[in-house]
């Protein structure tokens, strides 16, 4: 009968090792007595059961399988089964239960310790999970990564990282095991032990770019500049077509007054097609900062922007933009700006700035243009009123102006400068249209402006 039952799991596709020992029964012997009512019973059961798991009907399912058991209960698999019918009941307690019988009856199954592995880890219960995966690294190193993880997450530092290293050595780093590793090192402060294990790293593979590149940042983190500008150097000589290390490179150059040398590496960050955008971003911005303290480095800024602008950073346009407007080339910042929304049409802070650039460079009809359209997607904004209105005086369209400004100025909060650039420019419409009166309220409410503030 167990032999049949074997039999039905393969064929609904659940496979179990042979050495479970079912063919207890001579299925080839005529029945005596009542044994073949007992098997004709014990597979109906079992065939309800899976019919009724396979509906999803679980608590039939499991109804059947206890009268498998109330049968035979000798069956491992049995317990097994039931025990993934309770998961699903989310009737954890029995689902242990069953799954610990099982397992109990066929100690060295993989499939019935994993299935109680995952129970426990549903149930965050980290000192069983332990105990089951002890078990489980026989059969599949990569449960030792998993063992680590649970010391981890149990606090016990040293014996993750015992684990950590024997498989390291075994099968050479990998990126979630050094994850672990970095989380063990912060959380214990083992600042000193991290560094060591990246530099026995290079010691044992020293042509192996991404150690030296963890090791950097490591002594950086860490407030030790001069080893951290040593291994970037090291690793130049190393690898003289790394890209990566110019990086670091760049800051320590700048830092140590090298610029000829920090701006050769900047220019290399930001033609590497091997570093991401924001990083180049970073460098960028970074070298924005330095020129406004050097203007001297402007043309190697200028180089450098050409080199970048194909990257289309939001951020680091404006901030180019920003930079041009500071030192006056009101041109330039507004091709930066005008790059910035391209990028992201609804950039307020870009759109802004180029309707102003465009007032101040003369070009009204695009500061008029601009306005409108912002107007539609700004409705509540009164600097892009004021823009409109101001574009509107300069085209000798006042009364149009005279209507924007007024409808403007119902926006206007806690805003005393905005405020007297709409008396100013309401005053100076109705001035051109020959409305003193109405030109000298403005002008007074302006002054009374002014004068509270």
């Amino acid at each position: 009968m167990k032999h049949s039952i074997y039999i039905l799991f393969l064929i609904f596709g659940i496979v179990f090792f042979p050495q479970l020992n079912y063919a207890q029964v001579d299925l080839n012997k005529k029945p005596e007595d009542d044994l073949g009512n007992y098997e004709d019973a014990f597979q109906e059961h079992f065939f309800e059961a899976l019919k009724q798991k396979s509906i999803e009907n679980y608590d039939r399912a499991a109804k059947a399988l206890l009268k498998c058991i109330d049968i035979d209960n000798a069956v491992p698999v049995l317990y097994f089964e039931l025990g993934k019918i309770y998961v699903k009941l989310k009737n954890f307690g029995d689902a242990e239960r069953a799954l610990k019988k099982a397992v109990s009856k066929a100690s060295d199954n993989e499939w019935f310790l994993d299935e109680l592995y995952a129970l426990y880890v549903s149930q965050q219960d980290t000192k069983k999970s332990i105990k089951i995966v002890k078990q489980l690294v026989a059969y599949h190193p990569d449960y030792r990564e998993d063992l680590a993880s649970l010391y981890f997450k149990e606090k016990k530092y040293s014996n993750a990282l015992e684990i950590l290293d024997g498989m390291d050595a075994e099968f050479g780093i990998s990126v979630s095991r050094d994850l672990m590793r970095n989380q063990i090192y912060e959380v214990t402060g083992r600042k000193k032990e991290q560094i060591e294990n990246l530099e026995g790293r290079i010691e044992n593979n020293p042509d192996k770019e991404s150690n030296y590149l963890a090791l950097i940042f490591r002594y950086s983190e860490n407030n030790e500049t001069k080893k951290a500008f040593q291994t970037a150097k090291e690793l130049l000589k190393t690898n003289p077509n790394s890209q990566m290390v110019h990086l670091a490179l760049y800051k320590f150059y700048l830092d140590d007054k090298e610029t000829e040398k920090a701006i050769e590496s900047m220019k290399i960050v930001i033609k590497s097609p091997q570093i991401k955008p924001d990083a180049k971003q970073k460098v960028l911005l970074d070298f924005i900062d330095f020129v406004k303290a050097h203007p001297k480095y402007e043309p190697d800024l200028v180089e450098a922007t050409t080199l970048v602008e194909a990257t289309n950073s939001e951020k680091t346009l404006l901030e180019l933009g920003q930079y041009y407007l500071k030192i006056e080339n009101k041109a330039k910042a507004l091709s930066y700006f005008e790059a910035a929304l391209r990028v992201q049409p609804d950039n307020f802070a870009a759109l802004r700035n180029v309707m102003l650039l465009h007032i101040d460079l003369q070009h009204y009809d695009a500061a008029l243009e601009q306005s409108d359209k912002a107007l539609q997607r700004f409705p509540s904004q009164p600097i892009f009123y004021l823009i409109n209105g101001v574009a509107l005086n300069q085209l000798h369209q006042e009364q149009k102006a005279v209507d924007i400004l007024e409808a403007g100025l119902d926006y206007i909060i806690d805003d005393p400068k905005m405020e007297v650039d709409f008396y100013n420019q309401l005053s100076a419409a109705y001035t051109q249209l020959n409305n003193t009166i109405k030109a000298k309220s403005f002008t007074d409410k302006a002054r009374k402006v002014m004068g509270s503030n």
